[in-house]
């Protein structure tokens, strides 16, 4: 990992944003999305998960509770995907993420929050590795997977059916599709998941990846990606 400390350096040049990623991490990965439809550009500093960069004393004092992704904007340190993505949208409004009508925000605060806290926790690689494997079984950790996943997907199915659009709550790219497009990567890439049971995001995983700013983001695309 590149050194994560933050110093005088980082914090005096307010024009260059720092972002430490993981290739793989969904939560990265919806970040970058962020990052890229706001044309925002980054330094990328790789925190490989797997050998435990995140637990390295320079990274613990970016973000204490050591997960990624991380961003430093000047002398801001921000952790945690949804605070760093508000904080974006407060300071840079250009292609702004959330829409005005107040009920098609609420609409895409809920998709995000299926995503962010009924979804992916619950199939996170601390969990995966330290609970479902060691204590159930590794042959339990994709059944685990896809029933935690085929939940989430029903209830986002029920509750995009009346709003979405080219986009998930319409015909212009808000937060949903920022939290959808990982979690969707994810369930086709890596869980084979039965898609047919889910239209509308099948539909929409399509669409994403039509998308440059979309595309950019994929795991595979990262400086750290593993084949």
């Amino acid at each position: 990992m590149a050194s994560a400390s933050v110093g005088e350096e980082e914090h005096n040049n307010n024009n260059k944003l720092i972002l430490y990623s993981y290739w793989r991490s969904s939560c990265s990965f919806r970040l970058r999305i962020a990052l890229n439809v706001k044309g925002l550009k980054y330094e990328y500093r790789a925190v490989n998960l797997l050998k435990g960069e995140q637990t390295h004393p320079e990274f613990l004092q970016l973000n204490p509770i050591g997960f990624v992704p991380v961003l430093v904007d000047g002398p801001a340190v921000i952790f945690d995907s949804f605070a760093i993505i508000m904080f974006l949208e407060d300071k840079y409004p250009q292609h702004p993420l959330l829409p005005t009508d107040i009920h098609k925000r609420a609409i895409n605060f809920q998709a995000a929050s299926i995503v962010s806290s009924s979804i992916q926790p619950l199939h996170n690689l601390n969990l995966l590795q330290k609970y479902i494997e060691e204590k159930v079984g590794p042959d339990e950790k994709l059944p685990w997977v896809q029933g935690v996943i085929r939940k989430g997907f029903t209830a986002l199915e029920k509750l995009l059916k009346e709003h979405s659009g080219r986009y998930a709550t319409g015909d212009e790219i808000f937060m949903a599709d920022i939290f959808l497009a990982p979690q969707l990567h994810s369930a086709y890439k890596r869980f084979n998941i039965p898609m047919n049971e889910f239209p509308i995001l099948s539909r929409l995983h399509e669409t994403y990846y039509e998308i440059l700013a979309f595309r950019e983001a994929w795991p595979e695309n990262q400086p750290d990606a593993v084949g």
